[in-house]
């Protein structure tokens, strides 16, 4: 498969870019125990991550009422703003992507559907607000992803045409959304992906199976295979 021509990166947050899961459990326990619940592993529901906190609150607690579902991902949420950040970091690999990208004057950004007011303040902490040239999220625009809406307002703002970026991705709604909006898919399959999810059978075009073939593919100009 020929390179394509990539002139701006757009990532994912939550299980692309950054590891955010240890936070987002660590908020879910503290709210189940608000509910008088014990607390689930790590790996139990780090699955979950990317799909959201309601997500997380089912993965955890599948078989409760859905308005006690609802009660604790408020909980959930409460905690959160108070710890957002305080356990994440970038994945592998990706701080050193990032300053080959400012070294080389490659613009980049994210789309997330995390809000705002937790959105802003993780990028913040992660040190990349001063360096991403657009951050949209979930609140950003009437629909969210896979909506094409969000992927296009960062385009507009990167002032890149949606062919020329590549939008990476570790949940099918970002590669769905990637498509919608006319951009490069790329599949990230260290993130967050449960044994259900297929992500051959998604609509990205490129697969990268760990971040070093991601910094490969950028930094050494490595084909991928």
């Amino acid at each position: 498969m020929l390179k394509p021509l990539i002139k701006g990166v757009l990532f994912d947050l939550d299980g692309t870019l950054a590891d955010t899961a240890p936070d987002l459990v660590y908020a879910l326990n503290l709210g189940m125990a608000d509910w008088g619940y014990a607390p689930c592993s790590l790996e139990k529901v780090k699955h979950a991550a990317t799909h959201g906190s309601l997500a997380l609150v089912k993965a955890a607690l599948p078989n409760i009422s859905d308005d006690e579902q609802k009660q604790i991902q408020q909980a959930l949420l409460h905690h959160y703003q108070l710890i957002n950040g305080d356990k994440s970091i970038l994945f592998d690999n990706l701080a050193e992507l990032l300053n080959h990208f400012d070294d080389n004057g490659t613009p980049y950004g994210i789309v997330t559907n995390k809000h705002a007011r937790f959105a802003r303040p993780l990028v913040d902490k992660l040190g990349l607000m001063s360096r991403i040239k657009t951050l949209i999220s979930g609140d950003s625009t009437l629909h969210p992803k896979p909506h094409r809406a969000p992927m296009l307002l960062a385009a507009q703002q990167m002032n890149i045409s949606p062919e020329s970026i590549i939008y990476i991705g570790d949940a099918e709604r970002d590669l769905i959304a990637a498509q919608n909006a006319n951009m490069i898919g790329g599949i990230a399959h260290w993130g967050y992906l449960s044994p259900q999810d297929k992500p051959d059978t998604w609509p990205g075009q490129l697969h990268f199976k760990t971040t070093q073939c991601l910094y490969d593919y950028f930094v050494l100009n490595r084909q991928l295979t």
